[in-house]
């Protein structure tokens, strides 16, 4: 049985009115597990787009740019994605599921973060309460505030207010060369 059909039984278990911590109970085994993580990614994905109250082609049409799949999965993936975005509930599960699969690994996290940002910034706009979905994903990912700082201002730009920004210098120099640009700023 392939991933995809896994996930199409998972989905016609929820169909069928089965709850998702049922379906997820049945998901927690080796190769089950493999389709409890991709069922997780398109649902965050698809709470992702909802996030801001809507879900526009443009975010439809990032995720399938970011996470892809092959065409023959695309229908399965559609039917999934468009149960999950109907809400934004619960999208803490699912970021939780990606987290324990790899906690061992934050650059995967990162990289998931990432595409989430991806699909935020589809419609043009990035909104307060997509920035608060984003961060709190983070949370869940254990990324810290300046793992998610970073992420953020490869999408979105750094913040006007931002000390390395004013003092006009990367946030990997050393102490000594922090203190420098302050005092060169200061005087």
């Amino acid at each position: 049985m392939t991933l995809w059909s896994r996930i199409a039984n998972a989905l016609s278990s929820l169909a069928k009115g089965e709850s998702l911590s049922n379906v997820f109970e049945k998901l927690k085994t080796p190769p089950e597990r493999t389709v409890a993580f991709a069922i997780a990614i398109i649902a965050l994905s698809a709470k992702m787009a909802k996030a801001d109250g809507s879900v526009s082609k443009s975010e439809v049409d990032a995720f399938k740019r970011v996470f892809q799949a092959s065409p023959e999965n695309e229908e399965t993936i559609g039917r999934f994605f468009n149960l999950a975005r109907q809400s934004t509930l619960g999208y803490e599960k699912y970021a939780k599921i990606i987290y324990k699969k790899f906690k061992l690994n934050p650059s995967i996290l990162e990289g998931v973060l990432d595409g989430l940002f991806h699909i935020a910034m589809a419609d043009g706009i990035v909104m307060n309460s997509e920035i608060f979905f984003l961060e709190r994903v983070a949370d869940e990912f254990g990324l810290s505030s300046r793992d998610f700082s970073r992420v953020k201002a490869t999408h979105l730009g750094r913040a006007a207010d931002d000390p390395y920004l004013i003092l006009g210098i990367d946030e990997s120099v050393s102490d000594f060369e922090l203190k420098s640009a302050y005092r060169r700023m200061a005087y």
